[in-house]
């Protein structure tokens, strides 16, 4: 017996009647061959943590533009705050992990740079729109590898592509991701509105205070909430109660900091520059790598948009300074 075949063994004794079993994965589109030491699972982990997608993730925009300080969340520390709370949760719940860790990982891995205002310029830019989370699938399966993506398990990609609020994961195990996710950046926001001086303590609704007057406090809460709430479930999540606080949170945010003048004013930059940016390889394909160059006749609004969401911050600033800033004369 192989060290996954007594894995898979070892998931079948002790997980929950509801985890997702990785000996009964609905498989991958292309079928390879099973690894002697990692169930399916594990694979994709490993597959996502090597990609250059995840490495990049290092610098691109959580909430505030990253060159800003180095204590502000990136889109990376989003992903690993969002692991960390989905494994102690699944674990909890005797969940599959290695599911759980694989979607954590993979969540975001077509988030633009500079955060939701990358992702908002390029809605308003292709004709079917831009979604984050759809781009993150499409990622996995088809952008990585020059175009032949990860082949990861269909759970993993149903995870990925259904972490938003509005969707329906099929596993418990991306439903366990989805409110992680929440929990991660609703809770790290306002810590960063804070040292950013959006907000002051003080600020907060009191409703905030009953989940802890910390953002570890409320972190550990809402973790634990949704842990009791959710033994011996199929539909897991957070009791109505806090849910409901997760709401109001997330409107506030919204109000407060996201729409934020100062915050504002550099999102209106961003967003001009990502404008510019696309309308200038619409019409110059050839500036773009082969692999992006090869695809224009099939759909080009989609072709460039795929370019640009996988720049980090950094690399679209300074593609934008090459293209339309004046470079130094040299003497």
């Amino acid at each position: 017996m192989t060290i996954r075949e007594q894995r898979e063994r070892l998931e079948r004794e002790t997980l929950s009647q509801f985890a997702t079993q990785s000996a009964e994965s609905r498989g991958r589109n292309i079928t390879t061959a099973k690894c002697n030491y990692r169930t399916d699972f594990q694979k994709d982990r490993d597959r996502i943590t090597h990609s250059k997608a995840f490495r990049r993730l290092m610098h691109k925009t959580q909430v505030f533009i990253s060159p800003e300080g180095d204590h502000y969340r990136t889109r990376l520390t989003h992903t690993l705050e969002v692991a960390q709370i989905a494994r102690t949760i699944a674990r909890a719940l005797k969940l599959n992990e290695d599911l759980t860790e694989a979607i954590a990982l993979g969540h975001d891995l077509g988030h633009t740079p500079f955060g939701h205002t990358g992702e908002d310029a390029l809605d308003h830019l292709i004709p079917n729109g831009f979604r984050h989370n759809e781009q993150s699938a499409r990622v996995v399966e088809f952008l990585e590898n020059e175009g032949a993506g990860l082949n990861l398990t269909a759970e993993v990609v149903d995870g990925i592509l259904n972490h938003r609020t509005e969707c329906s994961p099929a596993t418990p195990e991306g439903r366990v991701v989805q409110v992680s996710d929440k929990i991660a950046y609703m809770n790290h926001d306002v810590d960063d509105a804070i040292r950013a001086k959006l907000l002051q303590p003080s600020d907060l609704p009191t409703y905030v205070y009953k989940l802890g007057l910390t953002p570890s406090r409320r972190i550990d809460f809402l973790t634990r909430n949704f842990i009791d709430n959710s033994h011996d479930k199929h539909d897991v999540g957070l009791s109505t109660d806090v849910a409901d606080i997760m709401c109001k949170l997330k409107v506030f945010l919204r109000e407060n900091v996201y729409a934020n003048q100062l915050h504002q004013k550099e999102r209106n930059k961003i967003s001009k520059m990502l404008h510019l940016l696309f309308e200038y390889y619409m019409s110059h394909a050839g500036q773009m790598p082969e692999e992006f160059q090869s695809r224009m006749k099939e759909d080009a609004a989609q072709t460039v948009a795929d370019y640009i969401a996988g720049m980090t911050d950094r690399f679209a600033m300074k593609r934008f300074g090459e293209i339309f800033l004046p470079a130094a004369w040299e003497v």
